[in-house]
This record gives structure tokens, sequence and C-alpha cells, in this order.
């Protein structure tokens, strides 16, 4: 009779990407501001970078802060950009001491050119460091990236750059703002929904997702690692066939 593969011999995800959700409820349960619930979010991300580089994972991707998110009141999207500014001024000094390299994603256009700057030395800074690669997706959106990637690929068909026979997936991949990293292995989304929500809808093809009905406040190094043990716990085919033996 097969055997399946016991859980804890099977590797960590390799790149695990967070859709952070539930600041706001979280909050809102507590009769506290909205910001309040994005000040915790912010240390909740804390704990889960300390996490995933103890636990081994190669890759971990935020959602911080969506496309559509720009149609929220203005006083929340200005402390919002005020958190992104106040991270990197206080939290940057001491990835870089852990050996975390950060990469931001996402359409910078319009961004105000201070944070642009910020943004771009802290990649500058980081960027040797190899014991985890943070990557922030921040004014992102998959459909945009998508829209973007399709004109870039289309205007090097018309100055003869590319042939269209030679759009393979491989090609529209590396032209993503992920270009050269591995896609997700597991998404995990706080809050009790479940649904992508414009998030890595290319990369997340065979993700494996696991939603979790905690805010986002309240994520921890415990709740990684129980949806970490329910993604070793699951076969992954990619379309094909388990093979088994005997």
């Amino acid at each position: 009779m097969p055997t399946s593969v016991p859980e804890m011999t099977k590797p960590v995800p390799r790149h695990v990407a967070i859709i952070m959700d539930g600041n706001g409820r979280w909050a809102s349960q507590r009769g506290l501001p909205r910001a309040a619930g994005h000040r915790r979010g912010v240390e909740a991300v804390r704990r889960a970078v300390r996490a995933a580089a103890e636990l081994g994972i190669e890759y971990l991707t935020v959602y911080s802060f969506s496309a559509e998110n720009w149609s929220r009141p203005q006083e929340e999207v200005s402390f919002l950009l005020d958190l992104l500014r106040r991270f990197i001024r206080t939290d940057v000094a001491d990835l870089h001491k852990a050996g975390i390299r950060i990469t931001v994603i996402g359409d910078r256009t319009g961004l105000d050119d201070g944070l642009v700057k910020m943004i771009d030395e802290a990649e500058a800074l980081t960027a040797g460091n190899s014991k985890l690669k943070l990557v922030v997706a921040f004014n992102y959106g998959s459909r945009q990236e998508i829209t973007k990637v399709t004109r870039a690929i289309a205007r090097k068909v018309a100055e003869g750059k590319i042939h269209p026979d030679d759009i393979t997936p491989a090609v529209i991949a590396n032209h993503l703002d992920t270009g050269g990293m591995p896609d997700p292995d597991l998404l995990i989304r706080t809050g009790g929904e479940q649904r992508l929500s414009n998030y890595l809808l290319w990369q997340c093809a065979y993700t494996e997702f696991v939603f979790l009905p905690e805010y986002w406040p309240d994520f921890d190094a415990g709740l990684l690692e129980a949806a970490i043990a329910e993604f070793r716990g699951r076969d992954r085919r990619f379309g094909g066939l388990k093979v088994q033996s005997g």
C-alpha cells in the first residue's frame, strides 16, 4: 500500500505571500480608530518577518497597499503612506543587520518623490542580503501589472525585438514586477475573507491558499506555523497525478 510523505519531512514553502486583512475590523471591535488597527498591523508585519526568517522561508511577499486603496478616505490614505515612511525610517536598519533584503513592487508613478527616494535607498542598502527577501506590494494591483506587461511586450513586438511566437509564459513572468522570483507556494489571507483581491493573479496559478479568521493585527509566529502545517498536509500535483509506488 502506498504511503504518504510524513508532514514534518516536507519542506517549508519557499515563497509565502500574505494578504494582511482586518486592521480596520480589529480596531472597530475594540472601539478604536482605524489608524490604531493599522499601527498594530505594522507590529504584526515585524512578527511575520522574524518568524519567516527563523523558519527558513526565502521569500515573504506582503500586500501593504493596493492600487484600489486610493479610493479610501484621504485621511486614511495619508496615514497609510506615512506608515510606510515610518517603517522604512525605523525598521530598515534592523532588517539590514538581520540580512533581510527589501524589494518594493507596484506602481511608483504618482508617489511622492521623497517616498520613492526612501524606497530606492532601502532597496539599495539591502540589495546584497540573502537571509530573507521581504517583498512589499505597495500601490500594487495584479490586473494593472499584467496590463503594463502586455504593453511592454507589445512595444517590443512593434520594434522587432521579439517575435509574437516567442512570447511564452516564462517571457511574461520575467516581465512582471516579480520577475526572477519563484511563484508563491502558499498564500495566507487573514480576516476571514476568501478572495485574492487583485493580488498576484498570474503568480498564484498553482499556489495553495490558507484563509484565516484572525485579523491581521493578531497574526504571529503560531498562526504562520499553523498555515505552513496545513500547507505541508496537501498534495501539490500542478495539474498532474500523484505518483504512487508499489
